[in-house]
């Protein structure tokens, strides 16, 4: 370009001298360059992406000075006038640098030798008489200076400022046409005034001055609107809830509005470390951790680069009152005070935008923790329960309904013995290591579960999930999870009890699954095994478990299933009753005649065993009540479950079924068994006192059977010691089992306790009993239990207790103890302790 404007200047030079045409006088010239000064000095001020276009009067001048000089000189009058403008420009610091002051320079002296060339070949000469072809010359003239200036200006503001040619042929096309319009007018009426009447020229200025402004004021008005409207879509941009995203859209308006080469985004703010996002000439957005000192040390760091005429323009983010970071943009210009009004409204919109982003984000992790707390084990990081029941359900949805599932459940055997002797970090210990040899013998498909406690599971699908394929392989997570390991300094080795349940993916969900699973393991507890599988055969005493808990509570709220039989307990050798012992049956309307051995140990395992003990309870004692209202005041007793001694509210219902019965404390006799003193729970003391405290009596069920019965004697303050049946069947042929009953019998009465001797079936028995001073008896010998009503008539009135029945033949009863063969109604008590 350099080259060019010289070369025009001197061949215009060498064609005035060749031609001989006339040089204007020096006043002329002066007035010509004055006039091309001032065209670019008073300029219109155009924005354009990153940059600013300087729009001038330069049309009018070409027009006057190729009206005035001849063609040759033109380029020359160019060169000199516009390089004192750029000149002084540069002084004045409103020209970058002296690179871009000979650009421009030179840039209007090729344009100005293109358009006098043009205007000379229209045939236009050095004042001409101004008719139709002088105005069509100087007009193509200007024309000319147009289309290359304007085509120059543009190549360098898109080399300059980075911006598409066709943007920046928009941006011109809008604003230097309708001025270089106006431009022409000018410069034809400066001629036609010269030529006419010189006077008229006085009004030239203002009239000037005045277009100027208007021309001013309307490419102002075009940039603010364009601003506002990029200030809008700008913000609007910024609505992510992705903080890298609100960071780009941010940088990209900032750009866009303030005219930056580079920017970055500071956010030091809480939360998450400090961080910076950056964008550079070819707008793409980077991320790094911002490096300490950042905030105060240099700016934008390589990205500002040295140069003059860059400037940067910084907005502290700030959400009220709290920053967040900073907005810094490096751009070629200085902001002017509407810029800086409008970049602190854009700050405050970014810093919204990255704030809402900020929580959006904290909002996200905090629900993402929330889930994944919810879903998955604490301890072991594994899914629980409920992850399995909703994977799990998903999985086998996804699934063909052919598709083979598995799941093995998994018990560890004897867990609570390492908590109990290690403590219960080394059993939080031991269940992450579980927890990992699980993990690394399954499969990535595979769902490994931690159900609770020392409750594992896996589930799993495919070729292996077919039952051959998973009892091996649970036989081989066994075999794993058997090799040693050391917890808390000592070796272990871990046993587990494995249940293996397989079907279609179509005929189960995770809940049945489950349910089989539960099932299996149970019976490799039960079997001493460390796998076993599900059997259709088995379940069903489990489901008819359920169902007759189900039937149970049905009969509990009727009063025509559920009823006592009563046996008495006799005084020696007097055979007069001295109590009454309660047997609860079911007369199931399906099943028949149950006795409790059929139900006791399921309600026992239930919720159901609270209101079943009240039941019982108030059988027996309107029983008592039927008793002395016929004038016999015998005591009932009644056998109660060692887990109902962790209620509470016991001792309470007991007082109150008294009350309701009209029956005094010590009318009713309440049967324990020795397991009680084998809990160290502070409640069953409580409750035991509280019972004391009402007067109810108190016996020892099954006495001398259990580990610790000196102990118990110690601990319970009794009435009544029962001695087992085992000893009193045996004590005829038993030396030992003799030895025993008569200890009891003495420890009895040392200790001021009522001693009965239950299962007497025999004369002989009967006999040795009394030879051994024993006072009480219960057992078929003396009657079998009868009905409520029977029992009313047969012990109204207090005598001796005579079986009318011939006695039955000896032998051993089904339940471990020796009894009678029943027959008829005849029936004894099962070995629960609700019998």
């Amino acid at each position: 370009m350099r080259a060019v404007a010289v070369l025009s200047v001197v061949g215009g030079l060498v064609y005035t001298l060749v031609t001989g045409a006339e040089i204007p006088p020096p006043a002329v010239l002066a007035a010509v360059c004055a006039l091309v000064v001032l065209g670019h000095v008073l300029v219109v001020r155009v924005r354009t992406g990153t940059g600013v276009l300087r729009l001038g009067w330069g049309e009018a001048a070409l027009m006057v000075a190729c009206y005035f000089v001849s063609v040759g000189l033109v380029p020359a009058v160019f060169l000199v006038s516009v390089g004192l403008q750029q000149y002084g420009g540069l002084r004045a610091g409103k020209v970058a640098n002296r690179r871009k002051m000979v650009n421009n320079t030179a840039a209007l002296t090729v344009s100005a030798a293109a358009a006098a060339t043009t205007a000379a070949l229209f045939g236009l000469r050095p004042e001409a008489e101004l008719d139709g072809r002088t105005v069509t010359a100087l007009v193509a003239g200007a024309a000319v200076f147009l289309v290359f200036s304007a085509g120059i200006v543009a190549g360098l503001a898109t080399i300059e400022f980075d911006q598409r040619a066709a943007r920046v042929a928009r941006t011109l096309i809008r604003t230097k046409v309708p001025m270089a319009v106006g431009n022409a007018i000018v410069g034809l009426a400066m001629i036609a005034g010269f030529a006419g009447n010189r006077m008229w020229l006085l009004v030239l200025p203002p009239s000037l001055w005045l277009l100027h402004q208007t021309f001013a004021f309307r490419a102002v008005n075009e940039d603010e609107r364009r601003s506002w409207q990029t200030f809008a879509e700008a913000t609007r941009e910024l609505n992510h809830l992705d903080e890298p995203q609100a960071a780009a859209a941010g940088l990209d308006g900032a750009i866009r509005l303030f005219g930056g080469r580079t920017g970055e985004i500071v956010i030091d703010g809480p939360p998450g470390p400090p961080r910076v996002y950056s964008i550079a000439g070819d707008g793409v957005v980077t991320r790094v951790e911002a490096p300490p000192g950042h905030r105060d040390g240099d700016p934008l760091g390589d990205l500002a680069g040295p140069g003059r005429g860059r400037a940067l323009a910084t907005r502290a983010l700030l959400v009220a009152g709290a920053r967040i970071g900073e907005l810094r943009i490096l751009s070629a210009n200085v902001l002017n005070r509407r810029d800086a009004l409008m970049l602190n409204a854009y700050g405050d919109a970014l810093a919204a935008s990255l704030h809402d982003a900020a929580t959006n984000s904290e909002l996200r992790a905090l629900t993402e923790r929330s889930d994944h707390d919810a879903n998955h084990d604490p301890l072991t990081g594994l899914v629980n329960r409920s992850a399995l029941l909703a994977r799990g359900s998903a999985r086998l949805g996804a699934l063909d309904t052919a598709a083979p599932v598995a799941l093995l459940l998994l018990d560890i055997n004897h867990f609570k013995e390492v908590n109990t002797t290690l403590g219960h970090k080394a059993g939080d210990s031991l269940l992450e290591i579980i927890a990992e040899r699980l993990s690394a013998r399954s499969a990535p498909a595979d769902l490994v579960v931690r159900l609770g406690g020392d409750e594992f599971a896996v589930l799993f699908a495919g070729t292996g999930a077919q039952q051959p394929a998973a009892v091996e392989r649970a036989r081989l997570l066994a075999a794993d999870l058997a090799r040693p390991t050391e917890v808390a300094g000592v070796q272990l080795s871990v046993e587990a009890s494995i249940g293996v349940v397989a079907a279609a993916a179509g005929e189960i969900d995770v809940t049945e699954l489950l349910r089989r699973a539960d099932i299996a393991m149970y019976q490799a507890k039960r079997d001493g095994a460390s796998v076993a599988w599900y059997e259709a055969d088995r379940d069903n005493a489990s489901t008819d478990r359920l169902a007759l808990l189900a039937e149970l509570r049905e009969a509990l709220a009727g009063r025509d299933q559920l009823y006592l039989d009563l046996q008495p307990v006799v005084g020696l050798p007097s055979r007069r009753p001295v109590s009454v012992e309660a047997f609860v049956r079911w007369r199931h309307p399906r099943r028949g005649t149950l006795t409790p051995k059929d139900f006791v140990r399921a309600v026992e395992q239930s919720e159901l065993l609270g209101q079943f003990t009240r039941y019982v309870l108030d059988a027996a004692l309107d029983f008592a009540a039927k008793l002395r209202a016929v004038g016999t005041a015998l005591p009932v007793s009644v056998n109660l479950s060692p887990r109902s001694l962790h209620d509470r509210q016991l001792p309470a219902d007991v007082a109150h079924l008294l009350h309701e019965r009209d029956v005094p404390a010590n009318g009713l006799i309440l049967e324990i068994t020795e397991t009680v003193v084998l809990s160290e729970d502070r409640v069953v003391d409580e409750v035991l006192a509280e019972l004391r405290a009402l007067g109810v009596q108190l016996s020892v069920d099954d006495f001398g059977t259990g580990c610790s019965a000196l102990t118990f004697l110690t601990r319970v303050a009794l009435d009544e010691v029962k001695v087992d049946r085992t000893f009193v069947t045996r004590m005829v042929d038993r030396p030992e089992a003799a030895a025993i009953v008569r200890t009891t019998v003495e420890l009895g009465r040392e200790l001021g306790r009522r001693v009965v001797a239950e299962g007497v079936e025999t004369p002989e028995q009967c006999a040795a009993l009394i030879a051994l001073g024993c006072t009480t008896a219960q057992g078929y010998h003396f009657s079998k239990p009868m009905p409520a009503h029977t029992a009313v008539e047969a012990l109204r009135g207090n005598g001796p207790v005579v079986r009318t029945d011939p006695a039955p033949p000896r032998r051993r009863a089904t339940n471990g103890s020796s009894g009678p063969a029943p027959s008829g109604g005849a029936t004894y008590r099962a070995p629960s302790p609700l019998s």
